[in-house]
C-alpha cells in the first residue's frame, strides 16, 4: 500500500507533500528546483512507494485552464511516461499559495521565513493533497 503524493509544480521550484501509508495525514516533504524534480523523486521511490501522484492544476475562477498550464503540461507528460506504472491525477490548486501564505501569517510564522517561496510552495502540496483526500472520502459516501 503506497503513499500519495502532492505536486505543486512551479517553473522555479516545486512543493511536495506526501501521506502516511495509511493515507490519513499529508505532510510537507520538500522543495526541490524544477530542472531536479525527476532526479529527486526516482531517489525517493527507491526508498518509498507512491502510488499516486496528484498534480497540482491550475485554474481562473471561470473554471478556464491558467496560463501556467503550458509549462505544467509538459511536465505531467515526462511525469507519466517517467513513472507510467504510478497513477496520476491532476486536482484543481486554485488559490492554494494564497491560503498557504494565510495560514503561514495565522501561525504566527516570521515574516523572513513567510518571504522564503520554498516554504509557501511545500504548503500549497498539501493543501492541495488534503484537498484531494478529503473530495476523495466525500465522493466515496
Amino acid at each position: 500500500m503506497g503513499r500519495l503524493m502532492a505536486i505543486d509544480y512551479g517553473r522555479k521550484r516545486v512543493g511536495l507533500a506526501v501521506t502516511d501509508e495509511n493515507k490519513i495525514i499529508a505532510t510537507a516533504l520538500d522543495t526541490v528546483h524544477s530542472k531536479d524534480i525527476f532526479s529527486y523523486l526516482k531517489n525517493y521511490l527507491k526508498e518509498e512507494e507512491v502510488e499516486c501522484f496528484i498534480v497540482g492544476e491550475p485554474r481562473q475562477m471561470n473554471n478556464q485552464a491558467s496560463e501556467s498550464v503550458k509549462y505544467i503540461d509538459p511536465f505531467v507528460r515526462k511525469l507519466a511516461k517517467e513513472f507510467p506504472e504510478i497513477e496520476l491525477k491532476r486536482y484543481d490548486e486554485r488559490f492554494t499559495s494564497k491560503i498557504a501564505f494565510q495560514s503561514m501569517i495565522d501561525s504566527n510564522v516570521k515574516k523572513k521565513e513567510r518571504r522564503n517561496k520554498a516554504n509557501v510552495d511545500k504548503i500549497s502540496a498539501v493543501l492541495i493533497l488534503q484537498d484531494y483526500m478529503k473530495y476523495s472520502e466525500l465522493s466515496r459516501i
